[in-house]
């Protein structure tokens, strides 16, 4: 049988198939700054404060954009405006025409995969303070490879 995420663009995916390409690395609740210059996104090891570090999870999901104005519904963006995802995301992944990595839930059935193939951020962030985006350039990180976000 072949998998909803190979047959289903995700334009035409249910909420439940959506949803459920979500793998909860966490990286896209991270704090990122983008070169003005060159367009290259950096991660940093801020995350949003409602990332919970160990589930790696929103713990206010339905109410996010209501606490924290700027977090991005996927969902309703244009996937490819949000060339700031990492190249590991399922939706970029999908998107690009490749398939869910190895790692991923919804392929190894163990949702602890993400986090025992390093994918994750569990573990590996702190939460943000008030923080400038100079002080946050003190907190970029190298072990997700920057991404960049527009064509120069």
């Amino acid at each position: 049988m072949t998998a909803f995420w190979q047959t289903t663009p995700l334009s035409e995916m249910s909420e439940e198939q959506w949803e459920s390409l979500c793998d909860g690395c966490g990286r896209c609740c991270l704090h990122k700054l983008e070169d003005a210059d060159t367009g290259t996104v950096h991660y940093t090891d801020a995350c949003c404060v409602l990332f919970d570090r160990h589930a790696c999870r929103c713990t206010d999901y339905a109410r996010r954009h209501q606490r924290v104005p700027d977090c991005v519904s996927l969902r309703q963006a244009d996937l490819e405006a949000l060339a700031w995802l990492p190249r590991t995301c399922a939706y970029r992944r999908l998107s690009e025409g490749r398939d869910l990595a190895w790692w991923h839930p919804l392929v190894s059935g163990d949702p602890e995969t993400v986090h025992r193939a390093g994918i994750s951020v569990r573990g590996r962030v702190r939460p943000a303070r008030d923080e400038s985006p100079e002080a946050l350039e003190t907190r970029v990180i190298r072990w997700i490879p920057p991404v960049r976000r527009r064509q120069r």
